[in-house]
């Protein structure tokens, strides 16, 4: 059975955790990761968030606390709060990654402090999330050519 046509956002951030093996569903839509979101993820995703470009003391300070992270461990997974915060990171980093068509431009605009976030970095306004979705405005506005 083929698999249904993914939105590239959607797609980038399914891949981005891991895929198929490590969330253990396949993700075509947002309500397919609020579910996988809301029944906890796997713990081995944050390894594939290091290699989609998030350090671990990244990891640490916008997801999980290292010690927690070690404890979760044992258990195997997240819980929703870890796996939304998971979802929301590597959201804004393919959107970003989409807007400026390339990975090193985009990861490097997500941890520059800017003065129009009051001197944080896009990815500290986004640990919560209505600063992710100020985020999002703010990437739309770079990708429809407005001043930021």
């Amino acid at each position: 059975m083929a698999r249904p046509t993914l939105q590239p956002v959607i797609e980038k951030v399914f891949h981005k955790l891991g895929g198929h093996q490590a969330l253990g569903a396949d993700v075509s839509s947002e309500a397919d990761l609020a579910r996988i979101v809301h029944r906890g993820m796997r713990v081995v995703v944050l390894g594939h968030v290091q290699k989609a470009g998030f350090s671990k003391q990244e990891i640490e300070r916008f997801i999980i606390p290292g010690r927690t992270w070690r404890h979760r461990k044992k258990k195997k997974t997240l819980s929703i709060e870890q796996s939304d915060r998971v979802v929301r990171l590597t959201r804004i980093q393919a959107l970003a990654e989409d807007v400026f068509g390339d990975v090193e431009k985009a990861n490097r605009w997500l941890r520059e402090e800017l003065g129009i976030l009051d001197g944080k970095s896009p990815l500290e306004v986004a640990r919560t999330d209505s600063g992710a979705r100020l985020i999002e405005q703010l990437l739309a506005k770079l990708d429809w050519g407005a001043a930021a």
